[in-house]
């Protein structure tokens, strides 16, 4: 062996020896059963999702959100033509005129006149005066929600001569309607004001212009659900368009006015701590005339929207509901209205 030989075999074992020394490694023979496992280059399903995901909101977006969730709802328009029934007190007209600066509104209370209405609500005048120093808004005495007469504009048709009367209002606003009553008799306390319910319905056909809505507001839970105010309008030719939570909030300076006036202490004066309607929870009910609503979709197009269904989201059951036991149901039939049911059969202005 010469020189250039015995250091090739050097080099070979120091190489040998540095890669540790074992045989040379044998090829790897391909699986039939499984590929080699390699590593993924794309990112993994949870990976994508958490980049997918949009990022949380924050403190403002949030508290935007609930603002928005909260937001009043408002049933009217300023320019619409506005009949208010059984107004009470006349706050609520008063807050149309005053902050939502309706123009067309007539509001109207079941008293003869105004020294009536005084005797029973001292602060009304003040709102009286608000109410009519607006032009084209006005008060109406002596207006049975029973009974009142069509707001209505006449027409004469040509050819047979038949009078036809069209309604005149967009908007008819019966809040918290209500016969008032002492008595403890609950079947007979909800057949009166179902009564009334239905009555006031066939009236306001009549001043109901095309396209508008008839919007009556009462207090959650017992005895008010027992009215069944649905069943009562669709037996009325009227269909529940939709339902959203009462807010007083949204009408300054309205409060709930009772039957039979301000409650009053022992000396006469008005009670300061006495109890306040609109603290209470309350549901606004839009009717419309059956012929009003919308068809249902044709085949394949979606499903139908329910009249019924509330507008809002927030008719759940932990809406506060009031009445669920005897000494709430007590409150209302003694507290609510005071005075004998007969006598009061016809006082359908509580608002």
């Amino acid at each position: 062996m010469g020189k250039k030989g015995g250091g090739r075999l050097l080099q070979a074992a120091k190489a040998a020896k540095q890669g540790g020394g074992g045989p040379p490694a044998k090829k790897q023979k391909k699986s039939h059963g499984s590929k080699p496992k390699q590593q993924s280059t794309k990112p993994s399903r949870s990976a994508s999702a958490a980049s997918a995901a949009p990022p949380p909101l924050s403190s403002s977006s949030k508290q935007h959100k609930q603002k928005q969730h909260s937001e009043p709802t408002i049933p009217f328009s300023p320019d619409q033509n506005i009949l208010l029934v059984g107004d009470g007190d006349l706050s609520f007209a008063a807050s149309l005129v005053e902050h939502h600066h309706c123009t067309n509104l007539t509001a109207t209370v079941y008293e003869k006149d105004l020294d009536e209405l005084s005797a029973k609500y001292p602060h009304v005048r003040a709102n009286v005066d608000k109410i009519c120093a607006v032009p084209g808004c006005k008060v109406l005495y002596n207006i049975d929600a029973r009974r009142m007469a069509p707001f209505a504009h006449k027409t004469k048709d040509k050819q047979t001569g038949r009078v036809e009367q069209t309604g005149t209002m967009d908007r008819i606003i019966f809040n918290f309607p209500h016969v008032g009553g002492k008595s403890t008799d609950v079947n007979r306390q909800v057949r009166y004001n179902q009564e009334l319910l239905v009555d006031f319905f066939k009236r306001s056909l009549l001043s109901l212009a095309p396209g508008g809505s008839v919007i009556v507001t009462l207090f959650e839970g017992e005895p008010y659900t027992l009215w069944n105010i649905r069943d009562l309008a669709r037996h009325s030719d009227l269909a529940v368009e939709k339902s959203f939570k009462f807010q007083a909030r949204a009408y300054p300076g309205y409060h709930h006015a009772r039957t039979l006036g301000v409650v009053k202490n022992k000396k006469g004066e008005a009670a300061e701590g006495a109890w306040k309607g609109e603290e209470r929870p309350a549901r606004s009910y839009v009717f419309v005339r059956k012929d009003d609503v919308p068809k249902p979709p044709a085949p394949g197009m979606g499903k139908k929207r329910k009249a019924e269904e509330s507008d809002d989201e927030d008719e759940e059951e932990d809406d506060d509901d009031w009445g669920s036991g005897e000494d709430d149901l007590e409150e209302e039939l003694g507290d609510d209205a005071e005075g004998d049911v007969d006598d009061a059969e016809d006082a359908a202005d509580d608002n």
